[in-house]
């Protein structure tokens, strides 16, 4: 599974996948041999590509907070669907795209509706899967493009939201 998470502001994508002895981890075009073994609620030893390093993390919500090698940093998880699904358009419009093909299960909000932010949108399915669609800030809805039971592509624009005052 991809995974998302934000450091320092910048964005970094990876995914881990099984192994024999624990798993890979694929960070752009590196692949790096990892395994973590726990040591008590809040840490443990990380091994990277055969080097093991004593690590301390603390989670609260999406935002983890690790200790390696004297050092603190704090990472930010951000859902890899969300992330894709939400696109800004131009000044004041924000428009949610499908992250893979599917269908619209349910829609939660009419056009000219406020929302705020983690407010949801609709429910789409996919491969069985159904995901919730939710805003990222707060708006206006000002156009829903798929109606229930209607199906769509990846990268279709599911919903647009105006911010308020645009």
């Amino acid at each position: 599974m991809n995974h998302l998470f934000e450091h320092e502001g910048a964005d970094y994508q990876l995914w881990l996948s099984r192994c024999q002895r624990g798993y890979r981890l694929h960070l752009g075009n590196e692949v790096l041999a990892v395994d973590f073994s726990h040591q008590g609620d809040s840490g443990g030893l990380l091994t990277i590509t055969g080097a093991s390093e004593p690590v301390r993390f603390a989670i609260d919500g999406d935002i983890i907070h690790l200790h390696i090698r004297g050092r603190t940093r704090i990472l930010r998880y951000r859902d890899p669907l969300s992330a894709h699904a939400l696109v800004k358009k131009d000044a004041g419009h924000l428009m949610a795209r499908a992250p893979m093909p599917g269908v619209v299960v349910k829609t939660s909000v009419m056009p000219g509706e406020a929302v705020t932010t983690g407010t949801a949108l609709m429910v789409i399915e996919s491969m069985k899967l159904e995901s919730v669609i939710r805003s990222p800030q707060e708006g206006v809805v000002d156009r829903i493009h798929f109606n229930e039971g209607e199906c769509f592509e990846r990268d279709a624009v599911l919903v647009t939201i105006t911010q308020e005052g645009h």
